[in-house]
C-alpha cells in the first residue's frame, strides 16, 4: 500500500490524479491531510496524521512525501512498519537541526523569491498562503488546464512551528529510500535536489521531467516510477 504525505500549504486532495492512477492499477492508497494549519501542530503531529491514516494496512506501507513533507515521512519507521520512503522534490533535514536553519541559499529557484514576495500572504506569526496566480506560476506551470481550479482551491495557510524545531532524529532509518528530483521545478532548483539527495542520503537522485506537482502535472508516470522495482535504494 502506498501512503502519500503532502508537502507545505497543501492538503491530500493534491495527490488525487495520482490516487485515481494507483487504485486503477489495483493499488490500495491513502493520502491524509497533515494539520497544517493548526500553529500548534508539531513533527510528532504531522507524523501522528500519518500514522493514523495508515492504519487500516496491516502490513509495510511505501510512504512518498512530497516537498516539506521530506521532514515528516523519516519519522514514520519507527512508529509503524515501512517498506520505503520515496522522497519528492523533498527537503531533507540534517539531525538535531530545524529546517530553517539550514543553508538553503541555494536551493530556491531564481524566481522563487519573487513570486513568493508578490504572492504570499503572511499572518503575524509568520503563517502564510499563496494567491491563484503565484501558485500556479511557482506549483503548477505545467498542470493540465482541468485540474488548476482544484489544485489551487485545495491550498490552505500553512503554520512553520514544524520547522522551527530541532529534527529529532540522530540519522535517518535503515529502511529502502529514493529520491525523484523535478527537473522544471520553480521552487526548488534541481540540481540542489540531486546534490542533498546525495549528501544525506547517499543516493544518487531520479531527476524526472516537469514541476514541482508531479502527482498533478503527469500522474501516470509518477505512478510508473512508485510501481517499479527500487533499483536505486539505499
Amino acid at each position: 500500500p502506498f501512503v502519500l504525505v503532502h508537502g507545505a500549504w497543501h492538503a491530500g486532495a493534491c495527490w488525487q490524479p495520482l490516487v485515481e492512477e494507483l487504485e486503477a492499477r489495483g493499488e490500495r492508497v491513502v493520502a491524509p491531510d497533515l494539520p497544517c494549519e493548526d500553529p500548534a501542530a508539531t513533527l510528532d503531529d504531522y507524523a501522528a496524521a500519518v500514522v493514523d491514516a495508515a492504519a487500516e494496512f496491516d502490513e509495510p506501507v511505501v510512504v512518498v512525501g512530497h516537498s516539506l513533507a521530506g521532514l515528516t515521512i523519516p519519522l514514520i519507521p519507527e512508529r509503524r512498519p515501512v517498506a520505503a520512503l520515496v522522497f519528492v522534490a523533498a527537503i531533507l533535514p540534517a539531525p538535531g537541526r530545524p529546517a530553517g536553519e539550514l543553508e538553503m541559499a541555494d536551493a530556491f529557484h531564481p524566481d522563487f523569491g519573487a513570486l513568493a514576495a508578490t504572492h504570499q500572504t503572511a499572518e503575524a506569526n509568520g503563517a502564510s498562503r499563496w494567491d491563484r496566480d503565484g501558485a500556479v506560476a511557482a506549483f503548477y506551470h505545467d498542470v493540465p488546464a482541468d485540474r488548476l481550479d482544484a489544485a489551487v482551491s485545495a491550498l490552505r495557510l500553512q503554520q512553520w512551528l514544524p520547522t522551527q524545531q530541532p529534527w529529532p532524529l540522530a540519522g535517518y532509518p535503515d529502511v529502502p529510500m529514493r529520491y525523484l528530483a523535478c527537473a522544471d521545478d520553480r521552487i526548488m532548483s534541481a540540481d540542489w535536489q540531486v546534490r542533498q539527495a546525495k549528501e544525506r542520503l547517499g543516493l544518487d537522485a531520479e531527476v524526472i521531467e516537469g514541476s514541482h506537482s508531479p502527482m498533478l502535472a503527469r500522474p501516470a508516470e509518477l505512478a510508473d516510477l512508485l510501481l517499479a522495482p527500487v533499483s536505486r535504494a539505499r
